[in-house]
């Protein structure tokens, strides 16, 4: 199995689906995107850290760390191997204070919320990345080259492209990307 490294690139609001968020995670080298959606506190797990933010209590994900701190685990990495209707499911990878290793199932969001604490790489599969990542060259390419209509594009594709279009502040862009998004609601 061929593994793929993959980078955090952005975390924003959902349009697809209200109440949730996006996770867009990046081919290292490459040009494809996975976009996972995420519940909104695996979403403030990992917007809190990113943010260095300082929560008074510790947050569900900060006490696992601390945990398998004091117990001498270290996470090495994440690996995003299934998806089951819709739902990405993720292996972590770790060594025991003993030198053994150590494998935990767990949900994506969870996985990627322990990565950045642990500061550990993330992966997926090449089959993953087949049938769920998404190609762009450049948001603006995309846009207006890859189909010619927005109504063409996956409600992912379309989120995607909303993101990158709003992190290069192309507002106009922006908005008839999100009513495509409308308009496939309907």
């Amino acid at each position: 199995m061929k593994k793929i490294e993959l980078n955090l690139i952005a975390l924003a609001k959902s349009e697809s689906s209200p109440g949730n968020y996006a996770l867009i995670l990046e081919e290292q080298n490459g040009f494809r995107r996975l976009p996972i959606i995420i519940g909104p506190f695996e979403a403030q797990a990992i917007a809190v850290f990113l943010e260095r933010m300082q929560p008074r209590r510790p947050l569900t994900h900060d006490l696992f760390k601390t945990t398998l701190d004091a117990g001498g685990i270290k996470l090495t990495e994440i690996l995003i191997h299934d998806v089951v209707e819709g739902a990405f499911h993720a292996k972590m990878t770790g060594i025991k204070a003993d030198g053994r290793p150590l494998e935990v199932d767990a949900r994506s969001s969870d996985a990627i919320a322990m990565a950045v604490r642990f500061d550990c790489r993330i992966f997926t599969t090449e089959a993953i990345m087949a049938t769920s990542g998404i190609i762009l060259d450049s948001p603006s390419k995309a846009f207006t080259n890859k189909r010619g209509k927005l109504t063409d594009y996956s409600m992912e594709e379309l989120e995607v492209l909303l993101i990158q279009v709003l992190a290069k502040e192309d507002y106009e862009s922006a908005a008839k990307i999100r009513n495509a998004i409308e308009e496939k609601r309907r």
